[in-house]
């Protein structure tokens, strides 16, 4: 019985053939069968990359894609007839490897890494001898082209596709430290856009064929879509490094220490809880800060940047905050005052232009505000659409107001039939406010009124609950919950999931 032979996955790097190891130029060397890919016009990178290595007694196996980037009438559409060749190309190796012939498969850059060689392997490997042999990435590559690192220390680093959806693109590259987008070509545009709105364009270089003698690379803002090939990334390099080379364009620079002038305070709504709450706009400011202040809960939810300063303060004294803020920016620095949910909503924008406007020396400091996901927005998706029509959004908390106010509100949007979102509904030394807003909103809602009573929402201990207004316990209320108690058209139903949701109609009888 003939031994098989073995199915070699080897990568033979981004194009400068001195960058194969030492092992995938061995076994090019000694095997039997030498497969690689290509188009209809049957050239190969891959195989480019080591025609040096080839013998004459070699056994090519050309593996032409039937289809590439044009359209396809099969009625299968495009994903069938690729599944097809995959099964094809399996099936012609397997010839070999049941032969007894060792077989290597030639990957541009790393097998594993948006390589097609895993195509074959996961037909193969469960049915003949199989090993994969790594090789330098195009990313690597890139990063050494440029002599620029792609992370250091804590950083994290993103890699893309450049087929995903332009938003989707945006809102990752917002919220990473760096990042390689692969598969340029026709998604270039649709990759530049999105790196325009994350504000990452300045920063990102385009990199063409890296290491190859065709290779060439540019600040990707000042590259054409109609001169990008396939084998090109954008590479979105450590936003801490300063390492440069005289015969490279120069790098985006770190942003530099601003001028007195150039001071200003940001002030932004992280969400409710956790990063995928976070907008690229707020993302971008958090990234390009020099000092971040803030009650010490929310800046914690901010990553730690290099360089970057932390002034943490308690719960209650904003205007002290506002004003360091402030003074900071004063001095020319670029400050970002966090928040959680959105900055305007009971949280920091009002104390930080209370002391802007009510200051004469801080007249002259720009203050920009940043919008976030409200807690009400994100409490009321959990549970359906409760926010469906007028709504009004009051604070509990008797610390800056008085409750003879509050309790006047509540009674006159209970009387005008709103929908309600209460913040701030108890802490540990306010208790009885829930109890006398129940009691006040009895006078005019029936007891039967739905009540959401969202706890801890976006984070692991999140909980929602749906009682009535008239079971609702006050005891179970605290300064983690936000409630919505419903209209007299709110309705609560139950789904074929058997899940409860809660909607306000939009339109109202009458």
């Amino acid at each position: 019985m003939v031994e098989p032979g073995t199915l070699y996955g080897v990568g033979v790097g981004p194009g400068d053939p001195e960058l194969l190891t030492v092992k995938a130029a061995r076994l090019i060397g000694e095997t039997d069968v030498v497969a690689y890919y290509s188009a209809r016009h049957g050239r190969s990178i891959a195989r480019s990359i080591v025609a040096g290595l080839l013998r004459e007694d070699h056994v090519h196996e050309a593996l032409v894609y039937p289809v590439t980037t044009e359209g396809t009438d099969d009625p299968d559409g495009y994903e069938g007839v690729i599944r097809r060749f995959y099964d094809d190309s399996a099936e012609r190796l397997a010839v070999h490897l049941a032969a007894g012939r060792d077989v290597v498969v030639l990957c541009a850059g790393d097998p594993m890494f948006y390589g097609s060689y895993m195509y074959l392997h996961e037909r193969l490997a469960h049915r003949f001898p199989a090993e994969v042999v790594p090789g330098v990435t195009s990313v690597s590559a890139a990063s050494a082209v440029l002599g620029r690192p792609l992370v250091e220390r804590d950083e994290v680093l993103t890699v893309l596709p450049g087929t995903l959806p332009a938003e989707e693109l945006a809102r990752r590259l917002a919220d990473t430290d760096a990042a390689a987008v692969l598969k340029l070509g026709r998604t270039f545009d649709n990759v530049r856009a999105a790196l325009d709105d994350a504000g990452r364009l300045p920063e990102t270089w385009y990199v063409e064929r890296a290491t190859s003698r065709r290779g060439r690379h540019a600040p990707l803002a000042d590259v054409s879509a109609d001169e990008v090939p396939y084998f090109s990334l954008a590479l979105l390099p450590s936003p801490t490094s300063a390492a440069s080379r005289d015969d490279l364009p120069a790098p985006a620079p770190a942003p530099a220490p601003a001028p007195a002038s150039a001071g200003e305070v940001v002030v932004v709504g992280l969400g409710p809880a956790g990063p995928r709450w976070l907008t690229p706009e707020v993302a971008r400011a958090l990234r390009e800060a020099e000092h971040l202040v803030g009650y010490g809960p929310y800046v914690d939810r901010v990553p730690v940047r290099p360089g970057q300063q932390r002034h943490t303060s308690g719960n209650q004294v904003e205007t002290e905050r506002a004003a360091h803020a402030l003074e900071l920016a004063l001095g020319g620095a670029r400050v970002v005052v966090v928040s959680s949910g959105d900055p305007g909503v009971f949280a920091m924008a009002s104390a930080v232009y209370e002391v802007a406007t009510g200051q004469a020396r801080f007249t002259g400091v720009p203050v920009r505000v940043l919008p976030g996901l409200t807690a009400a927005q994100a409490a009321a998706s959990r549970v359906g659409a409760p926010l469906g029509h007028d709504f009004a959004v009051l604070s509990l908390s008797d610390r800056l107001k008085p409750w003879p106010v509050i309790e006047a509100r509540l009674a006159a949007a209970a009387a005008a039939d709103l929908v309600l979102a209460l913040y701030n509904p108890a802490s540990a030394s306010r208790r009885w406010q829930v109890g006398a807003a129940r009691e006040t909103l009895l006078r005019h809602r029936d007891p039967k009124t739905p009540v959401v009573l969202a706890r801890d929402v976006g984070r692991a201990t999140e909980s929602i609950t749906v009682v009535t207004l008239g079971d609702l316990d006050p005891e179970t209320v605290d300064m983690r919950c936000l409630l919505i108690i419903g209209s007299s058209t709110t309705q609560v139903s139950t789904r074929g999931d058997e899940s409860v949701v809660v909607w306000t109609p939009r339109t109202y009888p009458g």
